[in-house]
């Protein structure tokens, strides 16, 4: 163990002891992670990374949702800043590098910056965004979304509730957030966002790649479709009379599935979640309702998977005697990222022989939420055996480094 640590450089042990310091807020029974929104956990960890801020000699702010700044001024006046980050919150029982990662990667990469060369012609703001996951309350983004206009507290926070009935506004208000006490979250002086996270993904990994340059992320549609058949006894309806709703589905999923392998590996398709109705033993299923989520980086492709879902669903429904309905509850558009940070990033990996590729992200990110208003870069390292959303969650420091190394190289670029 001496030897390995021995062997390790200053900032590969950084970024270890920063994580897993960051970690022990919401660390869990599972040896993961659960930080929700607003929630005791999530809150120390807003509070400890402004005390980190500060000892790194940035200006510590609050916004009226909860997002936390760190500000390095810089020399130029009436430039906007750059920002660069994460989300600081976590799914249930999630890993300690999904977003938080983003984040103490912008702490140590401004810190490092500001050392070496003083302080910035551009402002720098490292941000550690209130929520991303949507784990506690229907919804997500909830941070960055307010920073572009997408979202309004003031008008939405007294109905949205919890799986414990508490509202938004009184999670918030426990705070002190949503009442006016820190200044408001929308922002216009912003110039680009930069975000460094894992990959939870497989690919940089089987190629052994050191860094992914998102070109941009996946389009999602999700749909909930309804099969309606007729609930009838299990030992006295004859096979060639039933109208089984769960058969049917099952024959919807598989050719579903099966018509996923046309398009490769750049489409997924998930069926996620399956109610049954009656859902006992010896009563055929009258009601299916079950869960699509399809992701692509073309918006195109996304439509006409649609169609011929959609066209699929009849056929089987008319074969099978059924019934169906189908509606999409869920559109989001693909999102490009910057191209010329991409080229500026490839450009660094080049220079400092970091191996690279460009990817499409099929998971969402904040940076899908700023790319439609301003450049955004969104940057990968590798997840070990794709795992994310768990305390199986892991990426070596060596090459959390690498990416931190591409993140200093590119914020001095864009701020010095």
């Amino acid at each position: 163990m001496v030897a390995e640590m021995k062997g390790k450089s200053k900032l590969c042990l950084q970024v270890e002891k920063d994580l897993q310091w960051l970690s022990q807020f919401g660390a869990d029974t599972r040896k993961g992670v659960t930080r929700l929104l607003y929630s005791t956990e999530w809150y120390a960890a807003q509070e400890a990374l402004k005390e980190k801020m500060t000892e790194n000699q940035l200006t510590a702010y609050y916004d009226d949702v909860g997002n936390l700044y760190g500000r390095l001024e810089g020399i130029e006046q009436n430039q906007k800043t750059i920002l660069v980050g994460s989300h600081v919150d976590t799914v249930v029982y999630g890993g300690k590098y999904d977003g938080a990662f983003g984040i103490i990667a912008g702490l140590i990469a401004v810190e490092h910056l500001r050392k070496t060369y003083g302080m910035p012609k551009r402002s720098i703001e490292v941000v550690s965004l209130c929520e991303e996951e949507g784990s506690r309350f229907p919804l997500t983004y909830w941070g960055s979304g307010h920073i572009v206009g997408l979202y309004n507290y003031e008008n939405m926070s007294q109905e949205i509730k919890d799986r414990e009935n508490i509202t938004l506004k009184k999670a918030m208000e426990q705070y002190q957030f949503g009442k006016g006490h820190y200044k408001k979250p929308f922002r216009q002086d912003i110039s680009h966002f930069i975000e460094l996270h894992i990959e939870q993904g497989e690919q940089l990994e089987k190629k052994q790649l050191d860094i992914g340059i998102v070109s941009s992320i996946a389009g999602q549609k999700r749909f909930t479709v309804t099969v309606q058949g007729e609930s009838n006894h299990a030992g006295t309806t004859p096979m060639t009379h039933r109208k089984d709703a769960l058969a049917a589905s099952c024959r919807f999923i598989t050719s579903l599935l099966d018509m996923s392998k046309k398009y490769e590996e750049k489409l997924y398709m998930t069926v996620g979640k399956l109610d049954v109705s009656p859902n006992v033993p010896n009563v055929i299923p009258g009601k299916v309702s079950f869960s699509i989520d399809i992701r692509h980086g073309e918006d195109g492709v996304l439509d006409k998977v649609e169609h011929e879902i959609k066209v699929m669903l009849r056929e089987i429904a008319i074969n099978a005697g059924v019934t169906t309905e189908i509606n999409r509850w869920m559109n989001e558009k693909p999102v490009q990222m910057d191209k010329n940070l991409s080229e500026i990033s490839k450009n660094i990996s080049k220079e400092k022989n970091i191996s690279y590729m460009s990817m499409v992200s099929g998971a969402g990110h904040d940076s899908q939420v700023f790319g439609p208003k301003l450049p955004t870069c969104l940057l990968f390292v590798p997840s070990k055996n794709g795992i994310s959303h768990s305390p199986k969650e892991y990426t070596s420091a060596e090459q959390l480094e690498k990416g931190i190394q591409v993140l200093i190289e590119l914020l001095y670029k864009l701020a010095y």
